[in-house]
């Protein structure tokens, strides 16, 4: 029993380690509170597109054109970007960004052009396994 309250206790530390160990150590940081938010123009081809010119125009030069990332920047096709990380998740971290890692805060851009952005990198599709 004792072991078994132990294992119980240590699994969050676990996910933690990780997720860090993954490079998704900044999921972790995410508040619950904006883990939840939604994204109040998913679903919409108009921000999706708008989402596509600011990808374009301000994250491009790192994560490449087609967001299969660039030289050491991550790909945002990854299953941690398209179906771990909630919209919330995104959003949070294209706010605060994680300026150790070499990504800036995107906060200076308004509301709804962050939820554009991640309207587009919603819309965008994972890679396919290797055979």
């Amino acid at each position: 029993m004792r072991n078994r309250c132990l294992a119980l206790m240590a699994m969050p530390m676990l996910v933690l380690v990780l997720l860090a160990a993954g490079g998704g150590e900044w999921l972790a940081k995410v508040p619950a509170r904006e883990h939840g938010k939604a994204n109040p123009l998913r679903d919409q081809p108009e921000a999706m597109q708008a989402g596509q010119l600011l990808f374009a125009e301000h994250c491009a030069q790192c994560h490449g054109q087609n967001a299969e990332g660039k030289k050491n920047r991550p790909s945002l096709r990854t299953a941690r970007v398209q179906s771990e990380a909630t919209e919330g998740d995104l959003h949070w971290f294209l706010v605060n960004g994680n300026p150790r890692r070499g990504m800036p805060s995107w906060s200076r851009l308004p509301d709804p052009q962050l939820w554009q952005l991640v309207s587009y990198l919603r819309n965008l599709s994972t890679p396919s396994p290797p055979e």
